[in-house]
């Protein structure tokens, strides 16, 4: 390997991650065993298939297009570009088909050399049917904003005629490219995020036409993106704490690692013949010491800075979703006028349920109950926490935060 090829393989490595984590979901699927129901079907995500095969069923696609941009400021942009996929192929002694994974690596072009002069790279992977062949498409437009639009479409174009009347998917399978995805690497310039742009940005975003696939920000610097047939949010990541592939979009992993220990040892020796990598899944979830099962139970992280204290009239400026926005609410010192008294935290009233929308209200009337906290919701509308003075368990109630709760026209100050 080269030392720009191995630049180009640490870059997409988170990429790579996310990607097998939530594409080999339709290839491998828990128990992992190939007499599972859920397992018969397989090869659902990003699944491209020759022409020949969408004639049998105009369902499936042969093409994919992704669509993002790219901020050049004042530099040269070059693109680099990896696509990976599986190519389905019989293994002897298996059960299952299994996937072969294959990637095209397209090294840097400068950016302004692509605009009207689309680049076409034709690839071709060996099958025990027969080869898999395809075309990506590199295209450039500028757009307004002084971005770039950049396309890369991926397609199967396999030359296949099928040998009898009535082909069943696995024949087609065979002749596919499954799993697809595009990973994106910019240089001198920055990708713009498709779901949260800057404001300069929005204008251009509807110009870009996503088919099958959806680009997202992988890197922290708005460098590389991952272009995948599941849609995703923004700088998605494994979690550090999982030991290795579980082949689940989720990863849920100690649910996981725990229902394959439950597989009898039977169950377990289907899973190991069925493919390598359900074998794999299982010799290492056998292996797994107490401190990664530990360490699997659970993980603490803060999801944001802490946010600062705004002025009251500048936090209810802010939308109700911004957290910032809290600081102009303390249900606990937060007052509502009912009739002539400032209600509060500590204020007896009585109940006079009106509005029926909880039947149990009818058997709170006009019973005396103390104000635990006032609270507003984002439609503006006032609610007050009540506990009843005359119930027996109120102490508990209050510390587990269990309330009654009440419109200010339901109440009338003691």
């Amino acid at each position: 390997m080269t030392a720009a090829a191995a630049s180009a393989a640490d870059r997409f490595a988170t990429a790579r991650a996310v990607a097998d984590t939530v594409l080999y979901e339709g290839y491998l699927l828990y128990p992992y065993r190939a007499s599972t129901t859920k397992n018969q079907l397989r090869w659902q995500f990003g699944v491209l298939v020759p022409p020949a095969g969408r004639a049998i069923d105009p369902s499936e696609r042969c093409s994919i297009r992704t669509e993002c941009l790219v901020d050049p400021g004042a530099g040269a942009p070059r693109l680099a570009v990896r696509v990976r996929c599986l190519v389905p192929q019989p293994r002897p002694g298996a059960p299952l088909d299994e996937g072969v994974e294959h990637e095209v690596d397209i090294p840097g072009h400068d950016l302004h050399q692509l605009v009207n002069a689309a680049r076409i790279v034709q690839f071709r992977f060996p099958s025990a049917e027969g080869p898999v062949e395809g075309n990506v498409v590199l295209g450039c437009t500028p757009v307004e904003g002084g971005l770039l639009k950049v396309t890369v479409e991926v397609e199967n174009s396999t030359p296949w005629a099928p040998d009898r009347d009535h082909p069943g998917r696995e024949d087609v399978m065979r002749r596919a490219l499954v799993a697809v995805h595009t990973m994106l690497a910019v240089d001198d310039g920055r990708f713009v995020s498709l779901l949260d742009p800057p404001a300069a940005a929005q204008p251009a975003v509807p110009l870009c036409e996503n088919d099958g696939t959806f680009p997202v920000l992988i890197s922290p610097d708005h460098d590389v993106m991952l272009s995948s047939p599941i849609i995703l949010y923004d700088h998605p990541m494994v979690a550090p704490e999982s030991p290795g592939d579980l082949f689940d979009a989720t990863e849920i992993d100690e649910i996981l690692a725990l229902r394959v220990l439950t597989l009898t040892d039977d169950e377990k020796a289907e899973a190991r013949a069925t493919d390598p990598r359900a074998a794999a899944i299982v010799d290492r979830v056998e292996g797994m010491p107490p401190e990664l099962w530990a360490r699997l139970h659970g993980a603490v992280r803060p999801l944001a800075p802490e946010p600062q204290l705004l002025p009251v009239q500048a936090a209810f400026d802010l939308p109700w979703w911004e957290p910032e926005a809290d600081a102009a609410v303390d249900p606990l010192q937060d007052t509502v006028r009912v009739g002539d008294v400032e209600v509060r935290t500590g204020t007896k009233v009585w109940l006079r349920p009106s509005r029926r929308a909880d039947a149990q209200d009818l058997f709170l009337a006009d019973q005396l109950a103390t104000v635990a906290a006032v609270f507003h919701d984002v439609d503006g509308c006032d609610h007050l926490a009540v506990v009843l003075d005359d119930d027996p368990g109120a102490d508990l109630a209050e510390a587990q935060g269990r309330y009654f709760y009440f419109s200010p026209d339901e109440v009338e100050p003691a």
